[in-house]
């Protein structure tokens, strides 16, 4: 069978980022004709510009999912099949210094792109990427389902809830009734991989401190994450959107991807996993007062199991080792990062177990 995506046309915000380049690369493999559409990389180096992704795709626009004008007119001029949104201000410690912009982006954004898809003729699908951490966290073991309650602790968190329900309210008053564009939300975490360059997140601090011969200090040594590699989800918004496109509206509901519950492991245990791949660092404990981050996340991804067929492909160890050794290549840039980023899409691709359709050639 050949892949739903050869040959349809692919709107995704946030291309220039971390799981949006990696998005971008995957779909372009597949056949799709891409536009990509996000504010400049924000990060020195960013995976977009070393591996020019901007290149690889049919267009590539510099633009702000607030300035509704541009936004618009891109959109009516491409006419995507299908939206992937996962343009947003990500970062929970960002949020803390810069609220109105978290909020502005990850909800005023997130409604300026669902208008502009549903204006537009052609677009069928929309896959609305958001988080983990739009649960209400309340510390406990247990994974969260997707019928657990929203919220937030921190400013990101609850954006990102904000989201989630104006996602739902859009589409009970918009999409019901018309059937025009299947909307589907899909939340993940912690997700790692070569490529990202992101201030103040686990795996780019462990990698510039080792390439630096520096300590990694750690901040909250014992918090419990759902680490998955980035083609796992990936793998999963493919697959959601792939299903919005050929059966619409069955599928337009919120879908949790996340590694088995019982592979969770705590920042420390992912720290040292770094330093024992790369065969050398040193890890301490961070002493500062930092602002509020949870102790213990996980997910349950029985939904996406029963009901897409989605599994996990790769262990957390499995997903470190990837992570690392892209990274060891880059730094010792002893081969071309872009194939060698296809070839770990290809090797994901060929080892799914659950779907063929995702494998490139």
């Amino acid at each position: 069978m050949t892949n739903i995506y050869n040959g349809k046309r692919v709107f995704i915000t946030g291309h220039t980022g971390f799981k949006g380049g990696w998005l971008t690369l995957w779909l372009t493999e597949l056949g799709a004709k891409v536009c990509g559409y996000s504010l400049e990389a924000n990060t020195n180096p960013s995976m977009f510009k070393e591996l020019n992704i901007g290149e690889k795709i049919e267009k590539s626009v510099i633009g702000d999912i607030l300035d509704e004008n541009l936004l618009n007119s891109t959109i009516s001029e491409f006419q995507p099949d299908i939206v992937f949104h996962l343009a947003a201000q990500p970062l929970v410690r960002t949020s803390y210094k810069e609220p109105v912009l978290t909020y502005k982006t990850n909800v005023l954004g997130t409604l300026n792109v669902l208008i502009a898809a549903n204006n537009c003729e052609n677009t069928k699908a929309f896959v609305n990427i958001t988080t983990d951490k739009c649960y209400e966290n309340i510390e406990i073991q247990k994974g969260y389902t997707e019928d657990c309650p929203l919220g937030g602790y921190d400013m990101y968190s609850s954006s990102k809830a904000c989201a989630e329900i104006l996602s739902a309210s859009f589409r009970n008053s918009y999409l019901k009734e018309s059937g025009k564009m299947a909307l589907a939300t899909a939340r993940a975490g912690n997700v790692i991989g070569g490529g990202d360059w992101a201030k103040d997140r686990l795996i780019p601090d462990c990698i510039n401190a080792v390439n630096n011969n520096e300590a990694i200090l750690i901040r909250n040594p014992n918090a419990i994450r759902p680490w998955q590699f980035v083609l796992e989800p990936l793998s999963g918004y493919l697959l959601l959107g792939e299903k919005l496109l050929t059966e619409g509206a069955r599928f337009a509901e919120p879908f949790n991807f996340g590694p088995k519950e019982n592979e969770a492991l705590n920042v420390t245990e992912v720290a040292e996993n770094i330093c024992r791949i790369y065969e050398k660092g040193e890890i301490k404990t961070d002493k500062q007062i930092h602002p509020h981050e949870a102790q213990i996340l996980t997910l349950n991804t029985d939904k996406a199991k029963k009901i897409l067929g989605w599994t996990p492909t790769y262990t957390n160890l499995e997903a470190i080792e990837k992570t690392v050794v892209w990274y060891k290549n880059f730094y010792d840039k002893k081969c071309n990062m872009y194939d060698f980023t296809i070839n770990q899409i290809r090797e994901y691709g060929e080892k799914i177990t659950w779907s063929k359709n995702y494998a490139i050639r």
